[in-house]
């Protein structure tokens, strides 16, 4: 479950293995994200009041913007990568207009190497404010964080402690307990993510109990998500049949669900959407799922030339269907 894509020649992937140097970012460009990374420093929110838990023995260089641009994928636009993130944060965009009162929560995709934070985390964002919904863009620590390829033994590595769940979950229940203040209501608090992003999806979908000691008050709130979309979501599957992560128990209590993928993916594999979908399937979950024969992965929200680009679309109608948003708008 690894991408990695040629850019000149170096190496570049959103589960990079290459790219030492940071680059300036390039001017904007009106399919660029309205909302650029970084973002003003005051508006990234550090989630843990004394710093990230389990980081004991942890050493990793400092944190870096990777900036690229492919010219045949991703609308031929750069793609922003935060790497080596140690200080989790969350970066709160209020929303455009009428303010409908949920939330959502976005965890970016990079195979917990890094964070594709633009492609699939400022433009996001892009889109979900101007639906009326307060977007939250999750900075969680990379790399080696969860459920994840290897790309030093080249092999699948479960690590014992999920600190990029534990930034989820916090994240999720940090947004709750500041309901008032954000003006949106703590029962409409969903979660949208994108390939490792999906996987955090499913995570915080089904994954209840703190996966770290809590620290304070706001660990007593609900991490469950009120209600999911996962995006071409991947490390669900186990590689081997229609083995699912044993991690992932499905039930009545897992929320509404919206998936997509497309069938031509060559990074998570169409089977990811598919064996999810079964196990809501059979745990009684509503779910609507939505499979497309072109697409590839990586296209976030940006045009791809096929009918997979009109996914916005029919998320923004299950949202209207299971009354997150207003069926008039």
């Amino acid at each position: 479950m690894r991408r990695a894509w040629v850019v000149g020649n170096l190496g570049f992937g959103l589960l990079i293995a290459g790219l030492a140097a940071c680059h300036s970012p390039p001017p904007a460009t009106k399919a660029q994200s309205a909302k650029p990374w970084p973002p003003a420093e005051s508006s990234q929110i550090a989630i843990w009041p004394h710093g990230a838990p389990d980081m004991a023995g942890i050493s990793q260089p400092p944190e870096s913007l990777v900036i690229s641009t492919v010219p045949d994928r991703f609308a031929g636009l750069p793609v922003t990568g935060v790497k080596n993130v140690t200080a989790p944060t969350m970066t709160v965009y209020p929303p455009i207009g009428r303010n409908s009162g949920a939330a959502m929560v976005v965890f970016p995709g990079g195979g917990f190497e890094e964070l594709a934070i633009d492609l699939e985390g400022t433009e996001a964002c892009d889109w979900i404010t101007k639906k009326g919904v307060t977007c939250i863009v999750s900075k969680y620590r990379v790399p080696k964080s969860d459920d994840q390829y290897d790309s030093d033994c080249k092999c699948h590595v479960t690590p014992k402690i999920r600190r990029a769940l534990q930034d989820a979950q916090r994240t999720i229940r940090l947004v709750r307990s500041r309901a008032d203040s954000l003006g949106i209501n703590p029962h409409k608090i969903g979660v949208m993510g994108f390939s490792a992003g999906g996987y955090l999806v499913a995570e915080t979908s089904n994954v209840f109990e703190p996966a770290y000691k809590p620290v304070d008050a706001i660990d007593r709130v609900s991490s469950r998500p009120d209600f999911a979309i996962a995006v071409y979501p991947g490390h669900i599957w186990r590689g081997n049949g229609w083995d699912m992560d044993p991690a992932l128990h499905v039930t009545r209590q897992t929320p509404p669900t919206f998936i997509l993928q497309a069938w031509d993916d060559d990074v998570d594999g169409v089977r990811q959407s598919l064996i999810y979908a079964h196990a809501l399937e059979d745990a009684g979950v509503p779910a609507e799922v939505h499979l497309f024969a072109k697409g590839g992965h990586a296209f976030g929200f940006r045009p791809t030339g096929h009918p997979v680009s009109q996914w916005p679309a029919l998320a923004e109608s299950w949202l209207k269907e299971i009354e997150v948003l207003p069926r008039q708008q």
